[in-house]
């Protein structure tokens, strides 16, 4: 009869893993105990992308700049941030400036496309109403 060994690769299901098992495996690779690799065989997990998800969610990594979050920031990697940070708020200003100015050419040119067509055809486009027209209209319909 062959033996069996209980230390061989079992393979788990998605269901398996409870938030104590995955937090082991991430303190464990964090510590620098396992690689993700190391850590897949040992545990049996299915796929790597598993325990990167982990730790992105549970681990100390700061995954949006590459620096362990537990780590101080340097003056230096800070001036970098913000004046990424400045460039793109500089990005962003440039283009509501140049929307706004687009919509500022679009009220002049329909203001001009309504003043010809009022004299070409003859007729009154833009109501003209007097502000004691507008309140009057406003109590009338709370009265209803």
């Amino acid at each position: 009869m062959e033996k069996i060994n209980h230390s061989q690769y079992v393979k788990r299901t998605q269901r398996d893993y409870s938030m104590s098992f995955k937090l082991q495996v991430v303190r464990e690779i964090e510590s620098g105990e396992l690689s993700m690799t190391a850590a897949t065989r040992k545990y049996g997990i299915q796929a790597r992308s598993s325990v990167r998800n982990w730790l992105r969610k549970y681990g100390t990594f700061d995954w949006e700049n590459q620096t362990p979050s537990y780590m101080p920031k340097s003056q230096e990697q800070k001036i970098l941030e913000l004046e990424a940070r400045v460039k793109l708020l500089e990005k962003q200003k440039a283009f509501l400036e140049h929307q706004v100015d687009r919509a500022d050419r679009k009220a002049v040119l329909f203001d001009m496309m309504i003043d010809l067509a009022e004299k070409e055809f003859n007729i009154p486009i833009r109501k003209k109403c007097s502000p004691e027209q507008s309140t009057l209209a406003g109590k009338k319909e709370k009265k209803r």
